[in-house]
């Protein structure tokens, strides 16, 4: 497919003529009588144009039938005739419909702006002025596809031919979607969400937007700390276009708006129906899809309904089910030692310092899994010399047991209704629903030590059968749990939006609408788990006895250590944790938009905005994981809810200057009422629209933004975490810093709202040009700038065990002076936040735990380039292509961590920073007659090395497809996803499984059909 596609496109470029012949060529079509908007949506895909289509100039008109060899001209003419209506074209060969002129006589005369478009063909008359359409960034409708600031425009059309089978699919390959976010493979906190990450400010601080209205936040919080939206809960059936506004717009859509604003707008005015199937896999095994899709519409003499209907199934993908993903594939390990294994089964003696030695399991245990342990003498380097540190049971087969890419069934509806009161009056309201079961698997449970309710596990006791402090470790297998699937977690989901409204028009200059609306979010979370007390019994029996230094006593059941469970063992002292959660925001808003008075230069925009709106969440975890409970073993959670009133008004302005320069301005209140500090807030934005000449625009917009504390940081119960970490302390006063090999062991954290936390604030600005530069071909280049204030970040567990390190030793890791003396305010503040316990040999205490909070402290500053190509061709014999490229980079990226240090100003180069510096997207479209092709390319940027020694090179996806109409009503298609099975860079320095950025999917080549049928 890949040298069939070349080899259209180099015969593409050699004969290609200007895309203005396009309207020339005769070609056939068979365009059945149908209402005006459909017949003109037919047109459309037959000839492959844009046609801009205003559902209020269409609606109640019909379109006769169009059969024979028509030119577009005389096609329009043919389908418009008697309508009222004509059209105009743009230089970039976009086709609006428009009102054609009235035979009575005009109004007053009024000095247009320049509009980027050519005149009309000679077999058209030029209309009056061109219709305007609301575009996301503004509230005022505009005649002009392209302003102040830049909106990328993805249309449905073009996620199909991208290869895209989900909407979230689409918005990640946005070049200013450049931000890390976790992914399937990151596991955490964030369960089945699918987070958006716009210029790496992070996923809560993008705003999605369905048809212009707020949507409910994920109502689990991303890392198990703040609220985010989830982008993966679209029903593709029912987009029409995504719109997407990269910086700051908190002054036409209140907070959250500070890096973006990502508008879905969904279909309106359908006529006809049509339905979709699409059936994949993975060339290298497993992840079958299924996507059935129907999307359809109605109109009466007074009404209209658009209707869309979806369902879609992901196989779960396991890392057993790819050859590669192998923790022997370690491309970095040290040739002293070789790969070693992860620990099955072992038993250190004297703590669990990594330098201890292992006490031999009796002869045959490994076995005893049935291949899934092997027989393994641990070793490590200690002195630049292989220390040899015993024997255990190693496993290569728990790093498989992992999801590569979660299970699935989706379903999805949508409805749109209108009803026309009179001409100057429509009622309308929407019901979009979505409901989803997903599965995953981020591993097997491991048991590490005896547990205490309301403390946890802890991972070293005393056991008189050795003599000695033992630290236990053994990790449970499929054979011991009833199999793989039992150890899935399952997620039950249901978003649900419900609009419904008034429109109208108030005399000739104003337009205005009142809408009611409430989005709902619904998460349910179930996952087998053990109980602490239980595994207490069958393992490590009761405690007996408390060492002086308050180490336990406990005596190790070595005859069920050494041995499998068995599936009904291990069902005897397991549960099922629960958790829900859920989220919702009820809104109601008063638009009025329309032109207030004639200027000199033209009409004066304006738009006034009214809103009120109530927002809510509620997080129930399972209450035998909260911290301060914790009676399940080894696993915590987080609780919090809590809800806020906003009210907010604003106002913008559209001002034509002169002939060529336009003017905007915006400005807009927010005031808030919950339990934070946050009072109120006032944002305000102002562009610039330069129109030389009718080919050339030149742009420029700043605007301030603001985000108000994510109702998580503010009403969290207490958020608790597991995780190995560095104990700088340790490891200074024992000379091993700054490597601290074998100071690192599991500990706990937690973090707490803070009712006190204010607002983020923020400014971006932008500067550019948009330049038709022949007919048919455009081009666009913008400088961006973004800084953000007063940023809520939480204070990390590392940075805080080091910060107690220096404070208790007076130097960093790094070995130089801590720059807070042991008495300052700071050190009393930050050893407070750290608990630890004696331990047996130990002179310094081991940490149980790290308490931390969200504190108004970071500044982030990032800066960068976006440009983009557009090229339309005409060829005499091969067909018509349709070109894109899309770039961004990132030329600055900025931050301070903490207020009492210095900007970090090379943060964009820095080896911890996992944003990409670059993305390129590109694609290329082609039909001819019956046949279509695409190719649509990505390109991400480098990424620093695991070890910090320089970047490891770009990575580069490619899609292509392949369809052909068999049927005046049928089409069928051809999808090859990832055309060279490209899975990531390699990174020779990566010791860490899976050895590669989970930024890169592992799932590889994906093929597909699909087949389309109309029913008209």
């Amino acid at each position: 497919m890949s040298v069939a596609l070349g080899t259209l496109l180099g015969a593409g470029f050699a004969m290609a003529t200007p895309a203005a012949q396009a309207q020339t060529e005769t070609r056939t079509y068979a365009i059945a009588a149908q209402p005006l908007g459909g017949a003109l949506n037919r047109l459309a895909e037959a000839a492959d144009l844009q046609i801009l289509v205003p559902p209020g100039l269409v609606k109640d008109k019909t379109a006769p039938a169009l059969n024979g060899r028509y030119t577009v001209a005389q096609a329009l003419q043919a389908l418009l005739a008697g309508s009222g209506l004509g059209y105009r074209t743009t230089s970039g060969g976009v086709i609006t419909i428009v009102a054609a002129p009235a035979s009575a006589p005009p109004p007053p005369p009024r000095k247009p702006a320049p509009k980027a478009s050519s005149a009309a063909p000679a077999e058209q008359a030029g209309p009056t002025e061109l219709a305007s359409v609301q575009v996301t960034g503004s509230r005022i409708k505009r005649a002009e596809v392209e302003g102040p600031s830049p909106v990328t425009v993805i249309s449905a059309e073009q996620i199909e031919n991208e290869g895209h089978a989900t909407v979230f699919e689409a918005l990640e390959t946005l070049v200013m979607a450049s931000g890390a976010v976790e992914t399937e493979l990151s596991g955490g906190f964030s369960a089945n969400a699918h987070p958006l990450n716009l210029r790496g400010l992070g996923p809560g601080r993008s705003l999605l937007l369905i048809d212009g209205r707020r949507a409910a936040d994920y109502p689990f919080p991303y890392e198990g700390r703040s609220n985010f939206q989830n982008f993966g809960n679209i029903p593709s059936g029912a987009v029409d276009r995504i719109e997407v506004l990269a910086g700051g717009a908190s002054a036409i859509y209140g907070a959250d708006a500070v890096s973006g604003v990502v508008n879905v707008v969904l279909k309106r005015n359908y006529d006809g129906d049509q339905v979709k199937l699409r059936a994949g896999t993975s060339t290298m095994g497993g992840r079958d899809r299924v996507d059935l899709q129907w999307t359809g519409g109605k109109t009466g003499e007074r009404w209209g309904v658009t209707y869309a209907f979806q369902y879609y199934n992901q196989e779960l993908l396991y890392g057993f089910q790819r050859d590669s993903w192998d923790l022997r594939a370690n491309p970095a390990a040290d040739p002293r030692l070789g790969v070693q294994p992860d620990a099955g089964l072992r038993i250190r003696l004297g703590g669990t310092s990594s330098s201890n030695r292992l006490a031999a399991p009796p002869p045959g245990t490994c076995e005893r899994w049935n291949g899934e342990f092997v027989n393994w003498t641990y070793r490590r380097i200690s002195g630049g010399n292989v220390q040899a540190l015993g024997n255990g049971c190693g496993t290569w087969n728990d790093a498989r047991y992992q999801h590569l890419s979660k299970g699935k069934n989706e379903a999805a509806a949508y409805v749109f209704g209108t009803w026309d009161f009179n001409e100057n009056l429509q009622g309308w309201a929407s019901v979009q629903a979505w409901w989803s079961k997903a599965e995953s698997l981020g591993g097997f449970e491991s048991i590490t030590g005896p547990h205490t309710d309301g403390v946890g596990r802890r991972g070293d006791f005393y056991d008189p059968q050795f003599a000695n402090t033992i630290a236990p470790n053994r990790l449970l297998t499929p054979m011991e749990v009833g199999g793989v699937k039992n150890m899935n977690q399952h997620y039950r989901e249901r978003s649900l939006d419900l609009a419904a409204g008034l429109r109208g028009r108030l005399g000739d200059r104003f337009d205005w609408d009142v809408t009611v609306s409430r989005a709902d979010y619904y998460f349910e979370r179930n996952r087998r788990r053990m109980i602490g007390n239980k595994v207490n019994e069958f393992f490590f029996g009761p405690q007996i006895g408390t060492r002086p230094n308050g180490t336990p006593i406990h005596r190790l059941n070595l005859e069920r250590w050494y041995r499998p469970m068995t599936p009904a063992e291990y069902a005897a002292i397991s549960t099922t944790a629960h958790y829900e959660a859920e989220s919702w925001v009820n809104t109601a808003s008063f638009v009025l938009s329309g032109d207030l008075f004639e200027l000199p230069a033209g009409p004066l925009g304006m738009a006034v905005v009214v809103e009120a709106s109530h927002q809510g969440y509620e997080l129930d975890s399972d209450p035998r994981v909260q911290p301060g409970v914790v009676q399940l073993y080894n696993l915590t959670g987080t609780n919090g809810g809590g809800e806020r009133d906003r009210y907010a008004a604003g106002l913008e302005f559209s001002i034509p200057l002169t002939s060529t320069l336009k003017a905007s301005l915006a400005g807009r209140f927010d005031k808030y009422d919950d339990i934070t500090a946050v009072d109120d807030a006032k944002t305000w934005n102002a562009g610039l629209e330069w129109r030389p000449t009718d080919r050339l625009l030149i742009r420029g917009a700043y605007a301030t933004s603001f985000k108000a504390p994510d109702m998580h940081w503010v009403f969290s119960e207490g958020s608790g975490s597991f995780g190995n970490q560095t104990d700088p302390w340790r490891c200074i006063a024992a000379g091993a810093n700054p490597g601290c090999s074998g100071y690192s062991y599991s500990m706990f954290s937690i973090t707490e709202g803070d009712p006190n936390l204010e607002e983020e604030t923020g400014k971006s600005w932008s500067a550019g040009f948009v330049w038709d530069v022949i007919d048919g071909l455009s081009m666009n280049v913008d400088y961006w700038n973004i800084e953000l204030e007063g940023a809520i970040e939480r204070l990390s567990t590392s940075r805080i065990l080091a910060d107690e390190a220096g404070c208790r030793t007076g130097r960093r890791l790094d070995g130089a002076p801590f720059k807070y003396g042991p008495d300052s305010g700071y050190c009393q503040q930050v050893t407070a936040l750290v608990t630890r316990r004696p331990e047996e040999g130990e002179p310094i205490g081991r940490i149980t735990e790290v308490r931390s909070a969200p504190v108004n402290q970071s500044y982030r500053r990032v800066a960068g380039i976006d440009a983009g190509l557009s090229w339309r061709l005409e060829t005499e014999r091969l067909g018509r292509y349709n070109f894109r490229l899309d770039w961004s980079h990132t030329l600055a990226s900025e931050q301070q961590v903490y207020a009492t240090e210095a900007v970090e100003k090379d943060w964009r180069d820095d080896s911890d920073n996992l944003d990409f510096r670059s993305r390129v997207r590109t694609g290329v479209d082609w039909r001819a007659g019956d046949w279509t092709a695409s190719l649509f390319g990505t390109r991400y940027g480098s990424l620093p090395r695991a070890n910090g020694g320089g970047r490891i090179g770009p990575h580069f996806l490619w899609n292509a497809n392949i369809g052909k109409r068999i049927t005046e009503r049928a089409t069928i298609k051809l999808y090859v996803n990832n055309l060279f099975n490209s899975l990531h860079p390699r990174d020779p320095s990566n010791n860490s499984f899976p050895y590669f950025y989970d930024a890169y999917s592992p799932v590889g080549r994906e093929i597909a059909a699909q087949l389309d049928y109309r029913f008209d």
